[in-house]
């Protein structure tokens, strides 16, 4: 099965309510003398974190700016830190997932279909530049990331989305 995968310019990727894509601006032209959002998204110094977005949350995917991509299946993204971007890990990920110890968790609310994108990039660029229109049921959720390896294949960081009262 093969996976659309966003990269990022050295960055965190970020993941907006796509009504809310609107009021995010990126790196400013005045980078690095005002931050702007960019910078806010860079302050997340945690695997996952959470900022606000004009009247909403986003959910900002920190630590290291891998390629990253979503399983439906699990509801879960796959980050590779190392490995054969032509690989599909799938199976070994489904295989992986009982044994997980996921390390950062944050409570959000979904209520609308998400955009995974490079947080350097504004608004306006956001259709020309990668992303993935991730849809999620609306639903309060607990988020868990963690380090995962597949063993001579992969290091990946996984980010699970799970109904909040449903985690393990």
């Amino acid at each position: 099965m093969s996976h659309t995968w966003v990269t990022s310019m050295g960055g965190p990727l970020i993941m907006i309510p796509e009504s809310a894509c609107q009021y995010w601006t990126g790196s400013p032209p005045t980078y690095p003398d005002d931050e702007g959002d960019y910078g806010r998204a860079c302050s997340v110094e945690d695997l996952i974190g959470i900022i606000e977005v004009g009247p909403t949350q986003a959910l900002v995917l920190g630590d290291d700016p891998a390629a990253t991509t979503f399983l439906p299946e699990h509801s879960l993204l796959v980050r590779q830190i190392a490995g054969d971007p032509d690989v599909d890990y799938s199976p070994a990920v489904a295989e992986l997932l009982p044994q997980v110890v996921w390390d950062s968790r944050v409570e959000w609310t979904v209520q609308e279909p998400l955009v995974l994108f490079d947080s350097v990039h504004d608004h306006t660029e956001i259709e020309s530049e990668e992303h993935l229109h991730i849809a999620l049921a609306p639903e309060r959720y607990m988020v868990e990331a963690a380090y995962a390896e597949i063993p001579d294949e992969a290091s990946l960081i996984l980010v699970r989305f799970a109904p909040h009262g449903a985690t393990a």
